[in-house]
């Protein structure tokens, strides 16, 4: 996991719309960049619909919300469509930014040791700093614990 206090790496990766996106865009607004395993499953569900549903706070404390697994653009378009996401789901394929921010690890899945992205959230601030990291984060819980982490006065 990357260090608070450290710059977060740029990134430039499509949207669920194609369109392209870089962390230096973002310069300005606080993000909220979560890393997750895989569209459409139960723990990657729930931790999205809790974002969807604590987006417009996450909006009034000036942040932006960012997803980003390996699934394609075509997944992530017929997962925001299916449960109505309202914040950006980033697709990397090839691993860049996931590599980038150390969350492709080895998981012990039922005692079978397999790589794959472990559910990490980063907020990072205005300057483009990582002011947060929280690995292997509890789905359900974890929009609320960023959106508290957010409204605390040390991170503003």
């Amino acid at each position: 996991m990357l260090q608070v206090g450290t710059k977060a790496p740029d990134f430039s990766l499509p949207d669920q719309n194609g369109q392209a996106h870089t962390l230096e865009e973002y310069k300005g607004k606080k993000v909220v960049l979560y890393f997750y395993p895989k569209d459409n499953t139960p723990g990657c569900t729930k931790q999205a619909c809790a974002f969807g549903e604590l987006y417009p706070q996450f909006l009034e404390q000036g942040a932006v919300v960012l997803g980003v697994s390996k699934d394609s653009v075509a997944s992530h378009k017929k997962f925001e469509e299916k449960y109505g996401l309202p914040f950006t789901l980033l697709s990397d394929p090839e691993l860049s930014a996931i590599q980038a921010y150390d969350v492709w690890q080895e998981k012990n899945m039922y005692g079978k040791k397999t790589m794959g992205v472990v559910r990490t959230t980063y907020l990072i601030d205005e300057q483009g700093i990582i002011i947060k990291a929280m690995g292997k984060v509890k789905a359900a819980e974890n929009p609320a614990q960023v959106l508290k982490d957010l409204s605390e006065k040390e991170l503003k």
